[in-house]
C-alpha cells in the first residue's frame, strides 16, 4: 500500500519489488530494483526516508524517522527480519540481523554486519566491516572475508527473489 501524507507520497524507482501487504508512507524514496516484503511498515511521516538500489527491507521490518533525522539507506544493503529502525544511517553493503534495532543517529559503516537481536544505541558509530553484536551492541571484531563475501552476495540473493516474486506472483482476496 502506499499512501501520501501531508502532500508527500513516495517515490518508487524501477524493478522494485513491493509485497501487497508492505506500507510505504510520505516522504519515502526507493532505488532502482530494491525490495519491501511482506508485513514492512516504511513510514515517513515526520522526514525523509531513502533506501538505495538493490536494498532489501525483509519482513515484518519498521522503518521510521523523526524530526531530527532523517533515514538513509545506501546500496546493497540487506535488512533481517523484524528490524526496526528510526533517524539513523547506513551505508552501502550492510547487513542488519534479525529483530535488531538501529536507534536515533547513529551510523552503521560500510559493509558492517550487525548481528541478530542487537540494540545500535542512539547516535552510536558502528565502523565500515566490523561486526556488532549484543544489547547493546559493542564492535566485536572485523569481519573475515568469508562474512565479507556473503555480504556482497546477500543482495543478489534478494535480486533473485525479487525478479521470481515480481513476475509470477499471485495474489488471492478472500
Amino acid at each position: 500500500m502506499i499512501i501520501e501524507v501531508n502532500g508527500k507520497r513516495p517515490k518508487i524507482g524501477r524493478d522494485v519489488y513491493v509485497a501487497p501487504t508492505a506500507v510505504i508512507i510520505g516522504d519515502v524514496v526507493i532505488e532502482d530494483n530494491a525490495s519491501v516484503w511482506f508485513g514492512a511498515v516504511i513510514r515517513g511521516d515526520e522526514g525523509r526516508i531513502v533506501i538505495g538500489a538493490r536494498t532489501n527491507v525483509q519482513d515484518n521490518t519498521v522503518i521510521h524517522v523523526n524530526s531530527k533525522y532523517d533515514t538513509l539507506i545506501e546500496s546493497d544493503v540487506t535488512i533481517g527480519h523484524g528490524v526496526v529502525m528510526e533517524g539513523c544511517y547506513i551505508e552501502k553493503g550492510v547487513l542488519i540481523g534479525m529483530n535488531a534495532t538501529v536507534l536515533t543517529g547513529s551510523n552503521i559503516g560500510e559493509g558492517a554486519f550487525i548481528a541478530a537481536g542487537s540494540v545500535i544505541r542512539e547516535k552510536q558509530e558502528i565502523p565500515s566491516h566490523h561486526l556488532a553484536a549484543g544489547v547493546p551492541a559493542k564492535v566485536i571484531r572485523p569481519i573475515s572475508e568469508s562474512l565479507r563475501s556473503k555480504l556482497v552476495h546477500a543482495p543478489e540473493a534478494y535480486m533473485k527473489y525479487n525478479r521470481a516474486y515480481a513476475g509470477s506472483a499471485i495474489i488471492i482476496s478472500q
